[in-house]
């Protein structure tokens, strides 16, 4: 299948409606049956500002995290509409891939 592959990133402190955004994230994608969304936790890396984030011992809050799916056109599009109307600020990579599954079902 053709879609996209879309890569949020974001970091441990940032909120959306009381929750973490990346936890948001995830939940929304099962909410709107999305077929997978997978949280990634980074040590650190710098933003278009040019400041570090990073995960030290004590404190995660500034912890960049990254939230991948890999979506059809369709879903993207619905993904997209539905971030708007939620009015998330968030950065983003959305690159053309192709995507399934191999082998049979356990």
């Amino acid at each position: 299948m053709n879609g996209f592959q879309i890569t949020f990133f974001t970091q441990q402190d940032k909120r959306h409606h009381g929750k973490p955004l990346a936890e948001w994230l995830v939940n929304l994608a099962k909410e709107m049956s999305l077929p997978g969304a997978t949280l990634i936790a980074g040590s650190e890396g710098f933003g278009h500002h040019g400041r570090i984030h990073s995960a030290h011992f004590f404190e995660l809050a500034d912890q960049p995290l990254e939230i991948q799916m890999a979506v059809s056109k369709e879903d993207a599009e619905r993904l997209f509409a539905r971030l708007k109307a939620e009015g998330v600020h968030l950065f983003y990579v959305k690159t053309p891939v192709e995507f399934g599954i191999l082998g049979e079902d356990a």
